[in-house]
C-alpha cells in the first residue's frame, strides 16, 4: 500500500511541543515558543498580503441626472412696464369747434413708464429626451405698477387751457408657457413663450378752464396677451435647482368711454386707451419630485 505523506505547514512543526518536559528545559525551551511565534506572525502577514493583492471592484458610477419630472417654485425679481396713452374728445355741447376737440384730443397723446418689484410661484413639469427638454410651466406674480401721463399744455381756439392726466395700474402677471431647452448634465438652457394674462385698470381724467370743465374715462380688466423670453436653470441637487429668466411681455390695447361736463350744462363724450409692455428679470427656486 502507498504511504500518503502528510505536508505540515511550518508554524506547525515549530509549535509542535514534545511531552518530554526535558526539552523544554535550557535555551531550547525558551526556543520553541520564540519560533513559534515568528512563524504565526509570518504567516498572518502572508496571508493578509495575498487578500491585499485581490482586485477590488470599483463601486457603480452615480445614475445620470434627469430633467424629467414635476417642480413647484417661487420666484422674485424686477419688472418694468410701459404705456402708450391716448385719447380722444367727441362733439359735444361744451366743445363744439373742430379745432378746440383737435387741441384737447391731443392734450392726452403721450407715453409712461413704470418699474418695481415682482414675485410669486410657479409650476411645471419637464420630459427629457438625449440632450433635449419640453416642458410647460404656469406662474403667478404680484406686480404693481403704474405707468402715467400728464400733459398741462393743451390750449383752446378761446385761450382757455387743458389738462389730461392718463394712468394704467398693474396688479398681477401670469403666463402659461412651453419651455424648449438644451441641457449639459445639470445645466438646461431653454426658449420660452406663451399666453400671458395682466390685470390692469385704466383712468383718465380731463379738465379744462373754460366753463370748469371735467371729465373721467375709467376702465377695468384682465388683458391677455403673449410673451417670450430665455433662461438657465441649473440643478443645484436631485430636488432643488435654481433659475434666471428674462420675459418680454405685449398686451393689446385697453379702451375706456367716458364724458366731460361743465358748469354750464355742456357736455362731451371722452373716450381713452392705453396699450401695455411688462419686461421681467427673474430668480427662481424650484422643488423637483
Amino acid at each position: 500500500m502507498r504511504k500518503i505523506t502528510r505536508i505540515t505547514p511550518a508554524r506547525d512543526v515549530v509549535c509542535r511541543f514534545p511531552h518530554d518536559p526535558g526539552h523544554q528545559r535550557g535555551y531550547a525551551g525558551l526556543r520553541r515558543p520564540l519560533l513559534c511565534v515568528i512563524a504565526f506572525f509570518a504567516a498572518t502577514h502572508v496571508s493578509s498580503a495575498s487578500a491585499a493583492d485581490l482586485p477590488v471592484k470599483a463601486p457603480p458610477p452615480p445614475p445620470a441626472f434627469s430633467w424629467t419630472g414635476c417642480y413647484i417654485g417661487l420666484n422674485g425679481g424686477f419688472a418694468a412696464s410701459g404705456s402708450d396713452f391716448t385719447s380722444r374728445v367727441d362733439p359735444g355741447t361744451h366743445l363744439v369747434d373742430p379745432a378746440d376737440l383737435t387741441a384737447a384730443s391731443a392734450t392726452g397723446i403721450g407715453s409712461g413708464n413704470d418699474s418695481g418689484f415682482i414675485g410669486g410661484g410657479q409650476a411645471g413639469c419637464n420630459y427629457q429626451t438625449g440632450t433635449f427638454v419640453a416642458g410647460i410651466e404656469g406662474d403667478y406674480d404680484y406686480f404693481s405698477s403704474k405707468p402715467a401721463f400728464t400733459d398741462p399744455n393743451g390750449v383752446l381756439g378761446t385761450g382757455d387751457t387743458v389738462t389730461i392726466t392718463q394712468s394704467l395700474r398693474t396688479d398681477s402677471l401670469a403666463t402659461i408657457r412651453p419651455r424648449i431647452g438644451i441641457v449639459s448634465d445639470r445645466n438646461l438652457i431653454y426658449a420660452t413663450g406663451g399666453v400671458a394674462f395682466a390685470r390692469v385698470s385704466y383712468a383718465q381724467y380731463y379738465a379744462d378752464t373754460l366753463n370748469a370743465a371735467l371729465g373721467t374715462a375709467t376702465a377695468s380688466k384682465t388683458l391677455t396677451g403673449w410673451t417670450v423670453g430665455a433662461g438657465w436653470e441649473w440643478a443645484w441637487t436631485d430636488h432643488l435647482s435654481v433659475k434666471t429668466e428674462y420675459l418680454f411681455a405685449k398686451f393689446p390695447t385697453l379702451n375706456a368711454v367716458g364724458a366731460i361736463a361743465d358748469n354750464a350744462g355742456g357736455t362731451n363724450p371722452l373716450q381713452g386707451s392705453a396699450d401695455l409692455t411688462i419686461q421681467t428679470v427673474r430668480m427662481g427656486l424650484n422643488y423637483r419630485f
